[in-house]
């Protein structure tokens, strides 16, 4: 993510330092060398990371800018811990932050996601001796916890100072390296931005999931097939090009831009599997399947920033068997040629996909809709209605009284199974004389389906069950159709 610098140069980073065999330094001096050394890592790794930098004290100043707008940012803060002293110090703005109006309100929690560091030019020792430590640990803590206070460890000297960036820079701006591989073809690359942990569910399943570092194809798909999904993130996917002793090529930074160029230019006519990859998938309109992790997929794709310009991407589906309904479970894909026919036909004129469900889904069919109660009355009357006219309707009373069932356990509306069955036993009581004796037999039975349902048990109220007619013999004796 995007980086924003925030140095204090407030007259406590002033403070001199002593270093032993050398000249007197002072604490701006050392957040500047620190700060040098962070810079010229991300310059070397990071080369399309975008960086702002903002300089305070009790004013502030915004000295490089971004060149676009932002969502998230990643945002270090480099400081000497003193919180100042009187109206507008840091002790002062947390005392006073819910009195302060919405047009002065302080400035955490950020308005965008965001993960705050704090580079201490200040050992721990020295921010316990004060309570410049806890208020510190406020900031992260109203950053929502995204964060870390970083100090340096023993005296104040440029190589601890390196010691304590090189600690960041392990954390928060390591590249993310990894194999691309397709079968025997292999190609070094980076992905940029580096890939997040991601959490499935924090109750059910709270550990983090890591991609591979091993990303593998695992097949081709075209690009109408696999539409727009629903993806995690986006990252570049960089190949990197080693020479034979296996160091990498044109990556590392040099005085001289000759050199620079005459590097690129090696590592541009080094063949490179990536580059393979990225042209082919532009060319025939496809995307490539690759495995991150565990059941966890992504998309490597080719995409256009201009007419003439365009990068490989990878996205990443959610976690699962299943991140695209469309296609399926991910395992269960594979060649045309294990096919008995080719599923795209001998032309190529039609696609296997979307496939099409199981089961129908609520909106190919007729929902129930409960919102008025005349809606609920209108469904008990067609179930009286054609609970008079028995054996005639059989077919059209259990229709609709299994509408109303799966309804009514959809719904956890169990007293109404209750309730209709007591009006159908009432039903029975009022049959005349003349009635067909099934009708009797149909009523009972369906009233105790009912009321077995509206237990709520497993074994008698599943929501896929249907309530089958009463088939009966009056020669011998009544068994209940399945």
């Amino acid at each position: 993510m995007p980086t924003v610098v925030v140095m204090d140069v407030s007259l406590s980073m002033t403070r001199p330092v002593s270093i032993e065999g050398s000249e007197e330094y002072q604490r701006k001096h050392l957040a500047a060398h620190g700060l040098t050394m962070l810079f010229e890592h991300m310059a070397t790794n990071y080369k399309l990371e975008f960086t702002a930098l903002v300089v305070f004290s009790s004013l502030w100043e915004l000295m490089v800018p971004f060149t676009r707008d932002y969502n998230t940012l990643q945002v270090v803060l480099v400081t000497d811990g003193c919180l100042g002293i009187g109206r507008g110090s840091l002790r002062h703005s947390l005392a006073t932050q819910n009195q302060r109006s919405e047009s002065n309100r302080f400035p955490l929690p950020f308005p965008f996601p965001s993960k705050l560091y704090i580079m201490c030019m200040a050992n721990l020792e020295e921010l316990q001796s004060t309570d410049s430590l806890e208020y510190l640990e406020r900031l992260i803590d109203l950053n929502n916890g995204e964060g870390q206070i970083f100090t340096i460890d023993g005296p104040l000297c440029l190589k601890n100072v390196q010691s304590m960036f090189g600690k960041l820079i392990d954390l928060a701006y390591t590249p993310f390296h990894a194999v691309l591989k397709c079968g025997h073809l292999t190609a070094d690359v980076q992905v940029f931005p580096r890939p997040e942990p991601f959490v499935v569910d924090e109750e059910i399943d709270p550990i983090p999931k890591v991609i591979n570092t091993d990303l593998e194809i695992v097949g081709f798909i075209d690009i109408a097939d696999i539409s727009s999904p629903p993806v995690l993130s986006r990252h570049l996917v960089l190949p990197i090009a080693l020479n034979k002793e296996g160091d990498e090529v044109g990556t590392g930074i040099t005085d001289d831009n000759e050199d620079e160029n005459s590097a690129n230019q090696i590592a541009g006519k080094i063949p490179n599997f990536c580059v393979l990859l990225h042209g082919s998938l532009k060319v025939e309109g496809m995307v490539a399947i690759v495995q991150l992790g565990p059941e966890w997929h992504g998309m490597l794709y080719s995409q256009a920033d201009s007419k003439k310009k365009s990068n490989l991407m990878m996205s990443l589906f959610e976690p699962g068997p299943e991140p695209l309904p469309w296609l399926g479970k991910m395992a269960q894909l594979g060649p045309i040629s294990d096919a008995k026919e080719n599923p795209y036909g001998e032309d190529d004129n039609k696609s296997p996909f979307p496939l099409q469900p199981k089961n129908k889904r609520s909106y190919a069919q007729n929902v129930t809709v409960w919102i008025k109660p005349s809606g609920l009355q209108t469904d008990v009357q067609k179930i009286l209605r054609n609970a008079r006219k028995l054996p005639e309707k059989t077919q059209t009373f259990y229709k609709e009284l299994n509408r109303l069932r799966k309804a009514a356990l959809a719904f956890g509306f169990l007293d109404l199974l209750k309730g209709v069955a007591d009006m159908l036993e009432r039903e029975c009581t009022l049959l005349p004389e003349t009635a067909h004796p099934d009708a009797a037999f149909q009523l009972t039975h369906a009233a105790q389906q009912l009321k077995l349902a509206s237990t709520g048990t497993c074994e008698y109220a599943a929501y896929d069950q249907n309530i089958t007619p009463l088939h009966t013999d009056f020669s011998g004796s009544s068994t209940e159709r399945m």
